[in-house]
């Protein structure tokens, strides 16, 4: 496979039913303007009742959750590095920032080192995410403290986001979903 060539190639907007177009539209004013015809969301389109359900879970998780915007983005971030998703740490390594995640956090994430925290509930998410990813297991005393800092419920929540962004990851990897033409990976491998 030629690298920037997708598996799946991208829905043709002329090709779409009126369904699809009608998510296509809410989904890209959802998420930044554009009609979403492509990266995860154009191969989710292609299976129109999952990618309005997929959809609706992304925005609650995005939007609707106790944790603060910066956790999630942690989380996020975590989970795009692990699986070395370009389009998605192109995506949402900004909107960390923009959170309220310093530089310093999101590079040593992305260099696969482990950050220098200043905030005491960023390291707790990093942790729990981090034994989540690397361990398959949470130990007590990780789980605590990250309740300690930010509750049950928001312990929920985190694991949620980082499991959905999981599910992006995955479609990104194993179906090869390239960055737009003339975009320099921002990973490592």
């Amino acid at each position: 496979m030629k690298p920037g060539m997708p598996r799946v190639p991208q829905l043709k907007v002329e090709d779409l039913s009126e369904q699809q177009r009608k998510l296509a539209a809410e989904i890209g004013a959802n998420r930044g303007g554009d009609l979403a015809t492509g990266g995860p969301w154009g191969l989710l389109l292609r299976n129109p009742e999952l990618c309005e359900r997929a959809a609706l879970l992304g925005t609650m998780l995005r939007d609707g959750t106790s944790v603060p915007k910066r956790l999630s983005e942690l989380a996020i971030a975590m989970v795009a590095r692990h699986w070395t998703a370009q389009y998605e740490w192109r995506a949402h390594a900004p909107q960390g920032l923009n959170a309220g995640l310093s530089e310093d956090v999101i590079e040593a994430i992305r260099q696969r080192r482990r950050p220098e925290f200043t905030k005491r509930d960023e390291q707790a998410t990093y942790e729990y995410v981090s034994e989540l990813l690397e361990k398959k297991r949470v130990s007590d005393k990780t789980y605590q403290a990250l309740v300690a800092e930010i509750g049950v419920n928001a312990v929920i929540e985190i694991t949620s986001v980082a499991g959905f962004y999981g599910l992006v990851a995955m479609l990104i990897v194993g179906l090869e979903v390239p960055l737009r033409e003339g975009v320099t990976p921002p990973l490592p491998e």
